[in-house]
């Protein structure tokens, strides 16, 4: 949490409000007091470009729209021996 005196925040209000956008609180103070707090209207949109769970790597966007090799589509179709809910054990 940032805190910055009033005429600081008048001065660099569009700035401010770009870090709020992005998750952080500001708090505004007039002679060293907390007088308000800035907060996003919405949670921050989570960005695309990182991975949701770190110890997964993200997969690059020129290979999601790539054709499965027949393999694959099989495997996709039909399930493998440790997919729970194959046929392959029933």
């Amino acid at each position: 949490m940032t805190t910055v005196n009033v005429q600081d925040a008048k001065t660099r209000l569009s700035e401010l409000l770009r870090r709020v956008e992005t998750g952080e609180e500001i708090v505004i103070a007039r002679a060293g007091t907390p007088i308000a707090r800035i907060t996003a209207a919405s949670p921050p949109r989570r960005r695309l470009d990182s991975p949701l769970l770190p110890e997964i790597p993200p997969i690059g966007a020129e290979h999601l729209l790539d054709d499965m090799s027949s393999a694959e589509l099989a495997e996709w179709e039909d399930g493998h021996s440790e997919d729970p809910l194959s046929e392959h054990d029933r």
